[in-house]
């Protein structure tokens, strides 16, 4: 292409915007001749968690699968680094992104140890020995995770909570940058989430890991994610930042219930309250609305107080 010049000098090119480490474009997923998800792009943003929101059956973990080379689209393609992650060899794909799946299974006799060792495979094969570096990395997960006191004890004899954190470890020890999670929360009780969910984010905010994950939680999703993206039927319906996407519009839409979104009182974080169905034709709005009205009010009131304190 020839290019124009003024006084014998070059036009100054603006730089183009760099692509996105891991992005989905024009992809259409499904599982043999039932379609999921139909020509759908996605990119994923690095350096935030993003959190996947959907109802059942919208798609979420599908996506997710195909981020990770676990499922081909049956058109478009999922790009790494800029080249389709179909060109990569699978263990160079897992050195660069690591995902925990919905309902890991490994044999309930390994120990903690053994199974986040298996998180250096993409570095050893089977056949090389763990070396020094592979050890360190293998100690900076389970300390990272808060795993090294149940190294030695066997899967049979965790909890929910530290069984999902050792499982969290072995996806560290891969070293990779990018981390996709699969309900990390699921099974597990409301203190355990939270904590798995801290977790979440001290990796992110501390050790800089771009995370995407898929939530069905919405109000642990609008505390936890910087990017809140909800799909429904195989399309994204909304993509932005949790106060932009939780909308009572989008929940009507989206997941087919009527809900009052308020601030937090404790730090103004979007809260959902659900009250109804969207199509409960026997619950009268009015009757909603006098219920959860004082609530938003002392909310309000209790976030504008914090942040006027």
């Amino acid at each position: 292409m020839s290019r124009s010049f003024v006084n014998g000098a070059a036009p100054e090119e603006k730089p183009e915007k760099p692509e996105a480490a891991l992005s989905a474009r024009d992809v259409s997923l499904g599982y043999g001749e039932r379609l999921v998800i139909r020509e759908l792009s996605f990119a994923v943003t690095m350096g935030q968690i993003t959190v996947l929101v959907g109802p059942n059956g919208s798609g979420k973990s599908t996506l997710l699968k195909a981020l990770a080379r676990i499922l081909a689209p049956s058109c478009g393609a999922v790009y790494l680094d800029g080249r389709a992650i179909q060109q990569f060899p699978a263990r160079e794909v897992a050195r660069r992104l690591a995902i925990l799946p919905q309902a890991p299974v490994a044999p309930e006799e390994l120990t903690v140890g053994e199974l986040v060792e298996q998180g250096r495979y993409p570095y050893t094969g089977p056949l090389r020995p763990l070396g020094e570096h592979d050890y360190a990395a293998i100690a900076l997960a389970l300390e990272q995770t808060g795993a090294t006191a149940f190294r030695p004890r066997r899967l049979a004899s965790l909890s929910g909570g530290e069984r999902q954190r050792a499982w969290i470890a072995l996806a560290l020890a891969q070293e990779t940058p990018i981390l996709l999670l699969d309900e990390p929360t699921t099974f597990l009780d409301i203190g355990h989430q939270l904590d798995v969910l801290a977790l979440v984010r001290e990796l992110n905010r501390t050790h800089g890991k771009t995370i995407v994950l898929v939530l069905h939680d919405l109000n642990h999703a609008a505390r936890y994610a910087d990017r809140m993206v909800a799909l429904r039927a195989g399309q994204i319906v909304a993509d932005g930042p949790p106060q932009d996407v939780l909308t009572e519009a989008l929940l009507a839409e989206v997941f087919g219930v009527r809900a009052r979104i308020l601030p937090h009182p404790v730090d103004g974080v979007p809260l959902c309250l659900p009250f109804a169905t969207a199509d409960t034709a026997h619950v009268k709005s009015s009757d909603a609305e006098t219920a959860i009205t004082p609530t938003t009010e002392t909310a309000e009131k209790t976030a504008g107080q914090r942040v006027g304190s």
